[in-house]
């Protein structure tokens, strides 16, 4: 069942480039043949880190929650050996794996992944506006799984507010804090703002 689930999620779009990025380099290249080769292996390595984000990121826009999961894991391993364990590279496939792992219910392995994103983004000054605004918005989903309600409103806030100064007020990525923030209001049957809210939304 495992070996099906990884083949329908993303091995069988990946199989035939994973030899070229496991094999060994020759022994006998020169210094140029052997940075030639390093950079076509690290080429291939962000392909598949590409593909393997993309396959996650439809499964779960699908629903498809469970089969995101081994994708999302291909993307955070190669991402590893691409640009280290604590580069700021790795923290979109943390968002997908949080996102995947909240779709199956396991809000345990959620949290795990999303505490390693946000580490990271709290080690890296620079970080961009857009993605505190993705990282936000996946706490504030996580909250209220777990229904912290008020907790999840202070993470949507700040969703809101990041996206809102890098992409503006009546932007499509700053209307999804919007509407997250107007179900938890719906929830609390404060039915005016959420109204107000899904308006705006």
């Amino acid at each position: 069942n495992h070996q099906k689930a990884d083949w329908v999620s993303i091995h069988q779009q990946i199989c035939q480039l994973l030899p070229a990025v496991r094999s060994s380099l020759p022994c006998h290249l020169s210094e140029e043949q052997r940075k030639h080769a390093l950079e076509q292996l690290v080429k291939r390595k962000k392909h598949i880190i590409q593909l393997a984000c993309s396959r996650a990121q439809q499964f779960v826009l699908d629903g498809q929650h469970r089969e995101a999961i081994p994708a999302a894991l291909h993307a955070l391993r190669f991402s590893v050996e691409v640009y280290s364990s604590d580069s700021l590279q790795l923290v979109p496939a943390y968002l997908l794996l949080a996102e995947a792992y909240m779709g199956v219910c396991d809000l345990q392995q959620a949290s795990k992944y999303l505490s390693q994103a946000q580490w990271i983004v709290l080690m890296t000054p620079d970080c961009s506006g857009a993605l505190q605004s993705q990282l936000y918005r996946s706490l504030g989903l996580l909250s209220a799984a777990e229904g912290n309600l008020e907790q999840a409103l202070y993470h949507l806030a700040n969703d809101i507010y990041l996206a809102s100064s890098t992409f503006g007020l009546q932007s499509i990525e700053t209307s999804g804090g919007y509407f997250h923030m107007a179900n938890i209001f719906f929830h609390q049957k404060k039915m005016d703002v959420a109204n107000s809210l899904y308006a705006k939304v």
